[in-house]
């Protein structure tokens, strides 16, 4: 098994969320999910060509020396989540994420152009931020006398391949374009060259990321129920929003590498599952709010409230079994607290913040789930990747929402351009 997953509150819960009978139709409605043609997240790891395109065109810029990504939400996220968790070279990379003017002008004094890969991520093709920053960078390019028809020298794209702004300007400059399958949304491409070309840069092996993606498919698929982690978890969630009211969920890796990851849940769990209509049409205006963290720095700054706030949250804590480094702890000073840690290793003392945490959680009634993998690396961040993804998936099946869709996301931008066109 690629994640260990335990569960602390369970024994409050109705045991009819966890019987087969109940969980048994959601499954089916997942599994059915997850072959259906329009939704390719699932099934995207198990094939080689999306790799062999990343390849083929890193082969043709990996002397660059510095890697710029130009996305937004899940164009972005992702990515970032990779290469804090796992770079291994000393690759400079910039993440052009949002539009705030003097971020960028920061980010963009920086470069030596000619050093520089532009990569310029939209699924959609036409999404304004990422397109603003083509703009600006097109620009610059332009200041340092670099014609449209070199941009090809400095830019690659990352987009839908059948009907695409992005794809259009790439063929008419002779861009390299690297396919964002048509059928995976936004949130859920990070397995795809959205992911994988800027891992190249940072040295990762993105073979053993899909590798591990395929892994934790035994346990998602696990026919018995009762000892599915997938359904288990989202039994668990489900019967705590349902019997509790609890609706908040706290995503606190025990790692500072994994803290982008609680970025990309945040953003996978809230637009997937935050919903105004149920399937049927109903208004429900459900959802569970992400809330990210990580340890043992929030137990210093969020944990009060976790612990003895609102009963209204409950806890997804991760936890790293063996570090690639470590360090002693020995030392000679007379001081009582650095005598007692003497005898320990730093990650000894991290494992025992963590235990500490939810030992103190236990006594106070508060609801977590716990999960561990052996070692942070490409294989137990694809098996991560895709049992949140699952995880997601599968809830909008609890829900009777769709969780593949974003309206309230698509409003805000509609109305966005309204005001630019009437204001300016």
């Amino acid at each position: 098994m690629s994640l260990k997953i335990s569960y602390s509150g369970r024994e409050s819960l109705s045991p009819k969320f966890f019987e087969s009978s109940f969980a048994k139709e959601k499954f089916e409605v997942f599994k059915k999910t997850i072959k259906d043609e329009n939704i390719g997240f699932f099934r995207v790891s198990e094939s080689s060509h999306l790799i062999q395109d990343c390849y083929k065109t890193y082969d043709k810029f990996k002397n660059k020396k510095t890697f710029v990504h130009v996305g937004i939400g899940g164009s972005s996220l992702g990515p970032e989540m990779l290469i804090s968790a796992l770079q291994k070279n000393d690759h400079q990379f910039i993440f052009i994420n949002n539009i705030d003017p003097q971020e960028i002008n920061d980010q963009l004094n920086k470069l030596d152009i000619e050093q520089t890969l532009f990569y310029f991520c939209s699924k959609s093709g036409g999404t304004a931020e990422t397109m603003a920053g083509l703009a600006i960078i097109s620009q610059l390019l332009k200041q340092k006398n670099i014609a449209e028809n070199q941009f090809k020298n400095y830019f690659v794209f990352a987009t839908d391949p059948l009907k695409s702004q992005l794809l259009e300007i790439g063929k008419e400059l002779q861009i390299e374009c690297l396919t964002i399958p048509s059928n995976i949304g936004g949130r859920f491409t990070v397995l795809t060259p959205i992911g994988f070309f800027p891992a190249l840069f940072a040295g990762l092996e993105i073979e053993k990321l899909n590798e591990g993606a395929n892994k934790i498919k035994i346990d998602i698929l696990n026919e018995d129920l009762d000892s599915n982690i997938l359904i288990q978890t989202a039994s668990f969630l489900y019967a705590l929003k349902q019997e509790k009211s609890i609706s908040q969920t706290i995503f606190m890796p025990y790692s500072s590498k994994l803290r982008d990851l609680s970025h990309w849940y945040v953003q996978l769990w809230a637009e997937s599952l935050g919903k105004k209509q149920k399937l049927d049409g109903s208004i429900v205006n459900t959802g569970f709010t992400p809330i990210p963290a990580y340890g043992a720095t929030d137990q210093h700054s969020q944990l009060q409230l976790f612990m003895e706030g609102p009963f209204d949250k409950t806890m997804i804590l991760i936890e790293i079994d063996k570090f690639g480094h470590d360090f002693s702890l020995k030392n000679n000073f007379t001081q009582p607290t650095l005598q007692k840690i003497s005898r320990y290793s730093l990650s000894q003392l991290f494992k025992a913040e963590l235990n500490g945490t939810l030992k103190a959680l236990e006594e106070n009634n508060r609801p977590y789930i716990h999960m561990k993998i052996s070692e942070l690396n490409e294989l137990s961040m694809g098996s991560m990747i895709l049992f949140f993804e699952c995880l997601t998936a599968l809830m909008g099946s609890y829900l009777e929402i769709n969780p593949f869709d974003q309206p309230g996301v698509e409003l805000g931008k509609v109305y966005a351009l309204k005001w630019l066109e009437t204001e300016y």
